[in-house]
């Protein structure tokens, strides 16, 4: 266990975690909502640091991110334990624990050992990813840290269900990030993600503004989000920041309790990236399909910049940030 950050000690040992936007007040003894940090006799105490679930090397694609060191490898890490109770969740098996009912899961690691193996495996970033990099902060920063001295960029796949705070201890070492919107219906967010709407919409708004690369992926799924009514008002937040934001749309596959929804169909990819387009997005990515939906076109000449099967790109045409047609921009991050 190590002690927890972004916390506050309270009268008859209750303290009040201030990390993400459940804002727990918790007991001595018990845990937070995410089920890894413990109040004990005062203090809270975190349980995953260091305890790593999922260690992989991934297309930088897979997270996804297309604008960031496009067809770079990042070395991708969890500890387990999420601020989210998602019905939908494909990680679940890692995200949905509690300590108190069984002992820390994963392997130990130290920053140092995370930030070697990234550079042994020619990584150009380190990603934080498949649960929810929120709850291990801690290790998360200590991390990134050593990741930046050595020349490597940090990556948060995160449901944004933050902080300021934790915003704010984030941004010096957080290079680029890519949220998930899951729902445009606060309704929606208490009823299947146990959380809020207006969090993840302030995280969004506050990542860009400090800098940070964003990109947004929503999972369609059927009977959900996937009315045009809720898919043009992701669109239209996400415009209202900036139109060069990339919108990932997902196809939903069924898994854990949602096992018994039909998967997304292709008009409904079809609809929401129509609907991205007309609400002002330029980059509008299909994800988990294949056929159409993942080049990425220059915005002055429409010409392919980027082709992509799959996660990997197969024809690149851009000289640094720009288009070798027509020389204009492309917004991300490259080099």
């Amino acid at each position: 266990m190590k002690e927890a950050s972004l916390y506050i000690q309270l009268d008859n040992l209750l303290v009040n975690c201030q990390l993400c936007a459940h804002s727990c007040k918790i007991q001595e003894g018990k845990f937070g909502f995410c089920g890894v940090r413990q109040n004990i006799q005062g203090v809270l105490y975190t349980h995953n640091y260091g305890k790593l679930v999922a260690v992989n090397v991934d297309p930088i694609e897979k997270k996804p991110l297309y604008h960031f060191f496009p067809g770079s490898a990042s070395f991708s890490i969890a500890s387990a334990g999420c601020n989210f109770r998602c019905g939908f969740c494909q990680n679940w098996q890692i995200s949905q624990l509690n300590f108190l009912k069984s002992n820390p899961p994963g392997e130990d690691f130290s920053p140092a050992k995370v930030v070697a193996l990234a550079k042994q495996h020619n990584c150009k970033s380190i990603a934080y990813t498949y649960t929810e990099p929120t709850v291990f902060l801690e290790f998360v920063l200590e991390t990134a840290i050593l990741a930046k001295q050595a020349g490597l960029a940090n990556i948060l796949v995160t449901n944004g269900y933050m902080t300021d705070g934790a915003i704010s201890r984030f941004k010096p070492y957080v290079d680029a990030a890519n949220v998930d919107l899951k729902f445009f219906k606060e309704s929606s967010y208490q009823k299947i993600c146990s959380a809020t709407l207006a969090p993840v919409l302030d995280s969004i708004r506050l990542l860009y503004d400090s800098g940070v690369w964003i990109e947004v992926t929503t999972l369609v799924i059927p009977g959900e989000n996937d009315s045009p009514e809720e898919l043009s008002g992701i669109a239209k937040f996400i415009a209202g920041i900036s139109q060069d934001i990339p919108w990932h749309i997902s196809c939903f596959h069924a898994d854990y309790k949602f096992s018994a929804y039909p998967g997304t169909p292709e008009q409904s990819l079809r609809l929401a990236y129509d609907l991205g387009k007309s609400s002002g997005l330029r980059y509008v990515y299909a994800g988990n399909f294949r056929g159409w939906g993942q080049d990425t076109y220059c915005r002055s000449c429409k010409k392919i910049l980027i082709k992509r099967e799959g996660f990997n790109i197969v024809e690149s045409q851009l000289r640094g940030n720009k288009c070798v047609f027509c020389q204009a921009v492309l917004p991300g991050i490259f080099s």
